[in-house]
């Protein structure tokens, strides 16, 4: 930081000019730029096999290419969107919905030899400022704030390229840019070896939940240890602490969940303590958590109570729940066309080992170190990670909070 300090002092006394992103950024363009509708309809079409060219979305770099649900497009529609292709340095900044996020790109960290950007995001490039300063520059708080003035805050958020190009970020001479970027990028590669460890950690917590839920012992179906509850609460008894809404629902995180919006009339599934409640319709099929409170949920949460905690412990049940083993059939057991809701009987017909209570509870003790390691935001690897990130952004404002010198016209 004293290296920094002394940059600035030394290259920038009277401040640093800020300068409008139009003025500063040769590329600031879209897929829409490539012509009308009519003729992005003619000209591109989405395919779901690889083709000449892979279209990326904002959803495939957030996921950082996961998956395999992706589109592809052919060579003549590759050469029509000429003006997305993703040949060189770039920022990829979403301009409907998920305003505010900034995305730094390169070819080589692309999964497809040619690539173009999709919809709703604009690119930016610039060969007078470096461009990971300038990625860091837009995640300020600053920009940021600029950034929400020029947001449509109705229906879906978005911005235009217009309004964009206005926004002014600091411009300081380019060795305070690369000194900058050298001590911000330090965070990123270390949460960048933090999500590693975490993913390597995760491969290994499904490992061991599968092989130790999967041991030899008695096989049972769900409806012979436990039942659904059809208890009933009445709303004027629930408050956010004590409400659960599928939203809500946590999966395979601990903590006492709450709902921003509570019903305020009818009645409601009761829950207690140590039930086990499982979304029960798409997308929340997923979704699980065991309950450490007593309250209400909605129809479209499934409560699971277990009969005799003498024979099977809730938080052994819990894990076996949670499983990709049990999403998998509950997600395929699933009926309806618009809304496929989860198949109670079905659920209650799942079956699985259970083994004597003294190997549920070292079953249950390991998989809840591994849970604790890889899920906890308050703990393990998460915690880190989430340290890191408000380390980065302490340091980037702070790094970022120039003294303006003047302001471009």
């Amino acid at each position: 930081m004293s290296k920094i300090n002394d940059l600035i002092k030394e290259m920038c006394p009277n401040g640093v000019p800020f300068k409008k992103i139009g003025d500063i950024c040769e590329t600031i363009t879209d897929y829409v730029a490539a012509g009308s509708f009519k003729d992005l309809a003619n000209n591109v079409k989405y395919l779901q096999e690889p083709d000449y060219a892979m279209l990326i979305r904002t959803t495939d770099i957030k996921s950082k290419f996961k998956g395999d649900k992706f589109i592809y497009i052919n060579e003549s529609a590759f050469n029509y969107l000429w003006r997305v292709n993703l040949d060189k340095e770039s920022l990829i900044l979403p301009n409907i919905g998920n305003c505010g996020e900034i995305y730094y790109l390169t070819p080589d960290a692309l999964p497809y030899e040619r690539c173009a950007l999709a919809t709703n995001a604009i690119l930016v490039r610039s060969e007078k400022i470096n461009m990971r300063y300038l990625k860091h520059a837009f995640l300020a708080n600053d920009f940021q704030i600029q950034l929400k003035k020029i947001t449509s805050p109705s229906g879906q958020t978005k911005f235009n390229k217009t309004d964009l190009k206005k926004l002014l970020v600091p411009v300081p001479p380019i060795e305070v840019q690369e000194e900058i970027v050298r001590i911000l990028d330090k965070f990123g590669e270390l949460e960048a070896k933090l999500e590693a460890e975490l993913e390597a950690r995760k491969s290994q917590y499904e490992f061991w939940r599968g092989h130790l839920l999967n041991s030899k012992s008695d096989r049972v179906k769900l409806q012979d240890v436990a039942y659904y509850s059809k208890d009933r609460i009445s709303f004027n008894e629930l408050n956010e602490d004590n409400y659960v809404g599928v939203d809500n629902l946590l999966q395979n995180k601990m903590g006492k969940v709450k709902s921003s919006h509570v019903p305020v009339s009818g009645n409601s599934t009761k829950f207690d303590k140590d039930d086990i409640l499982i979304g029960n319709i798409r997308p929340y099929l997923r979704k699980i958590w065991i309950a450490d409170c007593s309250g209400g949920t909605n129809g479209d949460v499934l409560d699971i109570r277990v009969k005799d905690k003498n024979q099977i412990f809730p938080r052994f049940l819990y894990y076996v729940l949670s499983s990709e083993v049990f999403f998998e059939y509950n997600n395929s057991n699933s009926k309806g066309a618009k809304m496929p809701r989860g198949d109670k009987q079905a659920v209650m017909d799942y079956e699985f080992n259970v083994p004597t209570l003294d190997v549920q509870k070292r079953i249950v003790d390991i998989l809840d170190k591994f849970d604790a390691l890889v899920n906890d935001i308050s703990v393990g690897i998460p915690a880190e990670i989430e340290l890191r990130r408000k380390q980065y952004e302490y340091y980037r404002n702070k790094l970022l909070s120039f003294e303006e010198l003047s302001v471009s016209e």
